[in-house]
């Protein structure tokens, strides 16, 4: 089952890019184009996460923010085109999670979704079983199988491996990864992305024809798939 964003924003155009972005990257979204709308949609969609715009109208993302925590607590992302700390403050004592200011980027924007549903335990709550020829990788119980042995897995190998597996022959830049797998918050380098492939590949090499990682020279990383 896809996860679920709720996106409250009024501005079209940032709206139908959220909504583009999120549902590329496996999401299911609905839009709401006021604060009215926006309370209405969260109980009728059961949304996992909210993206919720300041600047509203018919009721403003404060207002919004208000009566879904009366009942709910579902993680929001607070979006608005002012950067002043009283908004961030204010924002986060109503319960917000997190707060990102315009002119954003898809990436950023990305990376914080992540981050506040690994938080909230959504994005494990997804995690299942990816299975192909001689490997299975089961987040449930952080096992990995390789020709029907287990192979002792750290964490974070699991992690980077399951999300390059989960998308096949997408290429990954190392970037992407060090935020989408270790978190936005992550003050790492590049150099943490290669060494846990080197040690994926170490466990892996060899074992199947039908897929490998492979290195995209100038770019990164992808679980490839033959015949996809």
């Amino acid at each position: 089952m896809a996860i679920k964003v709720l996106i409250v924003e009024d501005d079209s155009n940032i709206a139908q890019l959220l909504q583009l972005y999120l549902e590329k990257e496996g999401f299911e979204t609905q839009v709401a184009g006021d604060g009215g709308l926006g309370v209405t949609l969260f109980h009728n969609f059961g949304p996992d996460l909210v993206l919720l715009d300041i600047m509203l109208p018919v009721l403003d993302g404060w207002g919004v923010c208000r009566k879904i925590r009366e009942t709910d607590q579902t993680p929001i992302i607070m979006m608005t085109a002012k950067g002043e700390l009283e908004d961030k403050v204010s924002g986060l004592e109503m319960g917000a999670d997190d707060y990102i200011v315009k002119p954003f980027e898809m990436k950023e924007v990305m990376a914080r979704i992540h981050a506040v549903l690994r938080r909230y335990g959504g994005e494990e709550q997804q995690r299942k079983k990816i299975a192909y020829d001689k490997l299975v990788i089961n987040m449930d119980s952080y096992e990995l199988l390789v020709d029907g042995k287990r192979v002792d897995t750290p964490p974070k190998e699991m992690e980077l491996l399951y999300h390059l597996a989960s998308t096949p022959n997408r290429v990954f830049t190392r970037n992407q990864l060090l935020d989408e797998v270790w978190g936005f918050d992550y003050f790492g380098d590049s150099r943490t992305v290669d060494v846990h492939i080197k040690r994926l590949r170490e466990k892996l090499e060899g074992v199947s024809d039908q897929w490998s990682i492979k290195t995209v020279w100038g770019v990164g990383y992808k679980f490839e798939l033959l015949g996809e």
